[in-house]
């Protein structure tokens, strides 16, 4: 099971006061910080200029007006995608720090991973509430993802690639960890809807029925691969 960290100091105020989608600035990264963030509905991302560039130091909380969920009975898998994922091995959790550095790689598009954060989400790990999901292939890995799991509520917060089709089977393969006897009351969430992530079945609701179903989720006991 997950061990509870130290309280946060910090208050958040509600998500549904953000301006847009940004909520709050500043705060920390600490293990109850981000646990306090994520059962409120908010997570971390770096406030971007127009540029690409970091237009704040501070941390921001974000809490998209539209948010981004799978509901686990509409994830699209194609034909071709069931056949590539014949050719990868799934694992949990074994190489976590380089599923983290697989996303935070500066080459990638949008890379937006810094060592604050990696260093955050590594903490979250060893402490029972990150998790990754991996698709290995000939001893490789090959693609994955990361997130956090919090009772029925997966957060997830990053994907990829570096064969094809990589990061789509470890999201396929998450979706079938997450379908258990509680799946009707899990609740994954992608923070925000992309043309790709539309593509598997990934769908916007508004930001209060998250939070409605949030609130839901968050008793929902953990599943099995993740403590549960």
């Amino acid at each position: 099971m997950p061990v509870e960290p130290p309280p946060t100091p910090w208050q958040f105020p509600p998500a549904e006061t953000g301006d847009g989608d940004l909520v709050a600035l500043g705060a920390d990264l600490a293990p109850g910080t981000l646990l306090a963030a994520y059962r409120r509905g908010l997570f971390p991302m770096p406030a971007v200029g127009p540029r690409g560039f970091r237009a704040r130091a501070e941390v921001a909380w974000w809490s998209p007006e539209q948010r981004g969920v799978l509901p686990l009975d509409g994830l699209r898998v194609s034909r071709s995608l069931r056949q590539s994922a014949r050719r990868f091995e799934i694992r949990v959790d074994t190489v976590f720090t380089d599923v983290v550095a697989g996303c935070a790689d500066p080459r990638r598009s949008g890379a937006w991973i810094d060592d604050a954060i990696a260093t955050a989400y590594a903490d979250l790990h060893a402490l029972g509430w990150a998790h990754s999901v991996e698709a290995w292939h000939d001893g490789e890995l090959a693609g994955g993802l990361y997130g956090l799991a919090i009772g029925g509520l997966f957060a997830g917060e990053s994907m990829f690639s570096r064969q094809r089709d990589a990061s789509k089977v470890a999201l396929v393969a998450l979706v079938d960890l997450l379908r258990d006897d509680h799946a009707p009351d899990r609740l994954l969430d992608t923070q925000w809807q992309t043309p790709h992530l539309a593509s598997l079945g990934v769908v916007e609701i508004p930001r209060r029925d998250y939070l409605r179903r949030l609130e839901h989720a968050l008793p929902v006991p953990l599943p099995a691969p993740f403590g549960g």
